[in-house]
């Protein structure tokens, strides 16, 4: 069907932590995972074949973070289309596409939707930077 959505490689996932210095210590010697950085203060990253693994401290998991489950970000190459179509399926909006981050010459887009049963759907996009 033309311009339906089909998600279908996840790109990152964020897990809610207590100790993000702990949790590093868990995934990076006894997962065997690579580190890739850190961004203080709340937030470390791992590769686990080439999805993007993302502990969060509690600084990063806002007002609800004791309440707050794993969260799926899915890869998408048109962020605004996908998610304007997600939203006009039923979802409830979260947070609209917006720029979290530029880095080696790519945007880093993310949008939120609900799935209707207390769940994320984030969607994540990188791009060439615009000049």
């Amino acid at each position: 069907m033309p311009g339906s959505v089909s998600l279908s490689r996840i790109k990152q996932i964020a897990v809610p932590v207590d100790s993000v210095d702990k949790a590093k210590t868990f995934y990076r010697d006894a997962l065997g995972m690579k580190h890739l950085f850190d961004a203080p203060p709340a937030l470390s990253f791992f590769d686990c074949g080439g999805v993007r693994l993302m502990l969060a401290g509690p600084e990063a998991q806002g007002k609800d973070g004791d309440k707050q489950h794993a969260v799926l970000f899915y890869d998408v190459a048109d962020i605004k289309s996908t998610y304007a179509q997600i939203k006009a399926a039923g979802a409830p909006s979260l947070a609209e596409p917006h720029i979290i981050a530029r880095m080696n010459g790519r945007e880093v887009w993310i949008a939120e939707l609900s799935d209707g049963q207390g769940n994320n759907v984030s969607l994540m996009s990188e791009v060439p930077e615009k000049s």
